[in-house]
């Protein structure tokens, strides 16, 4: 995604099983980011509030 990737929005390379259907040329935040507790939660809905509003607070364009 050019302009980066909002939290809770899915990004346009994963397919239906959630995985990157373009490995292959996977940006570098996305390989090397590892999951943690602090930053995603203990889920999917936990890490959507969670990176949500970190994205908030560190916005730079409001």
């Amino acid at each position: 995604m050019p302009a980066g990737k909002p939290a809770g929005v899915r990004c346009v390379n994963l397919g239906e099983d959630l995985r990157c259907q373009t490995y292959d040329i996977r940006p570098a935040v996305c390989r090397e980011f590892k999951a943690a507790s602090d930053t995603c939660g203990a889920s999917h809905a936990d890490a959507i509030i969670l990176i949500g509003e970190l994205e908030r607070q560190t916005r730079t364009d409001a």
